[in-house]
């Protein structure tokens, strides 16, 4: 099963030109035949993050929103406060397997990521950090196979038509 994903990297210095890690993600969503919707560049700013994502939850061809960026210890890292405002529900353990997985490419200083996932208008968010290590270590080690639907004992996409239950 195809999912449909938007994709945006929250950068105060990138362009689509110099996106590494956003050009990383793309072609790892599409190298797994999955549907890119739509990609997005914004500053590091909670309002333009949350004007970008509430118009993406308007989109019912959009499942998945991945985030690029934000997710350090600087004053600018905002990521995860912009998805505070917005989640229905948080996913705790998505950031701490990211932050396992990466232990072992980046040691210790695994600690200083705030990668995270929520749940917000039945899609699923995911921030990942800025490097272009950081979205190969979610990407590879944890996305891959949470977004396929033959990903054993369970998976994200079987739990899509399930996400917008009161």
């Amino acid at each position: 099963m195809k999912v449909n994903i938007a994709l945006l990297t929250v950068t105060d210095t990138r362009t689509f030109k110099n996106d590494k890690s956003g050009l990383i993600l793309k072609n790892k969503i599409l190298k797994a035949k999955h549907n890119l919707v739509d990609r997005k560049i914004c500053k590091d700013s909670k309002r333009e993050i949350n004007k970008i994502l509430k118009i993406w939850f308007k989109n019912k061809k959009i499942d998945v929103i991945i985030t690029t960026g934000g997710t350090g210890l600087t004053g600018r890292d905002i990521t995860p406060e912009a998805l505070e405002e917005i989640a229905d529900k948080k996913i705790p353990g998505f950031g701490e397997v990211f932050r396992y997985v990466s232990l072992k490419s980046v040691g210790t200083s695994s600690i200083q990521s705030r990668a995270c996932a929520v749940i917000a208008k039945g899609k699923y968010i995911f921030a990942l950090p800025g490097s272009s290590g950081g979205v190969t270590d979610a990407w590879d080690k944890i996305l891959i196979h949470q977004l396929n639907i033959n990903h054993k004992p369970c998976n994200f996409v079987e739990l899509f038509p399930r996400l917008k239950e009161k």
